[in-house]
């Protein structure tokens, strides 16, 4: 799947959430500090920009199948060698990385386990490769709350509780299954602030990600059926919401 909207769209929906997470996800991945960092799936450059100051620019490598992300990347990191691909796909050659990471990404691959193993395939012996994902089969993702609304107002929602890594276990089964050894899981928790309803509301208007699409493809009288499910759903004031995503890591072979 791919994000056709403008970086700036991306960042005001999820980089909220994707910039804290990237610090926890990049910690507790714990990759070698050696060698050269690469971002599957890298979006806007949330974890580009943690593995940026930790190996440099100049050692960091980054690939998006969204064009508009690609441009944006290329502007926003100069030094990092960023491309246009796919997880499935990558393009780079073997072992040449001391670690390869996805953050909010593995979901949307078009097939998630030859998307691990290509991490696999570019990451050399002993480096690691690690994932995340938002819990949505557990309902602690940031869209959880609005995909509840939606659910209510309309029928067959993609609220992507089936989707590969939003469950315990996926992960830490994609990386065994393409072969990592001494896998580790864990749930990475963060908290991001909104000054009230109307600021988050907005981020759902921007139309990215399944939440924005299905949105912006309702009328108007079912949009605001959503509106007032979600209202009743969170607080009238300022306040603060949690996520909690998957997380895994392992050891090339």
């Amino acid at each position: 799947m791919t994000f056709e909207v403008a970086a700036e769209a991306y960042d005001g929906f999820m980089g909220r959430f994707s910039q804290p997470l990237a610090e926890l996800f990049v910690e507790f991945a714990d990759p070698p500090l050696g060698g050269r960092a690469l971002d599957v799936g890298c979006g806007t450059g949330a974890l580009t920009a943690v593995l940026a100051r930790r190996y440099g620019e100049t050692e960091v490598a980054a690939v998006d199948p969204s064009a508009s992300f690609v441009d944006a990347m290329t502007e926003r990191f100069p030094w990092v060698d960023v491309r246009h691909g796919h997880a499935e796909a990558l393009p780079f050659e073997d072992g040449i990385f001391a670690t390869a990471l996805a953050e909010l990404v593995v979901h949307f691959m078009t097939d998630a386990a030859a998307g691990v193993r290509e991490m696999l395939r570019v990451t050399r012996a002993g480096g690691v490769v690690a994932a995340c994902v938002w819990d949505f089969a557990g309902g602690r993702a940031p869209q959880s709350t609005f995909f509840r609304a939606l659910s209510s107002v309309v029928d067959g929602v993609d609220d992507e509780t089936e989707r590969v890594g939003s469950r315990a276990g996926d992960l830490g089964s994609l990386l065994r299954d393409a072969g990592c050894s001494d896998v580790e899981e864990a749930e990475l928790a963060v908290e991001v602030p909104y000054l009230g309803f109307e600021d988050w509301w907005d981020s759902y208007n921007l139309g990215v990600a399944p939440a924005g699409r299905q949105l912006a493809a309702l009328g108007d009288a079912d949009r605001e059926r959503v509106r007032d499910a979600c209202a009743g759903l969170l607080p009238s004031g300022a306040f603060t919401l949690a996520a909690t995503a998957w997380a895994a890591r392992g050891v090339v072979p």
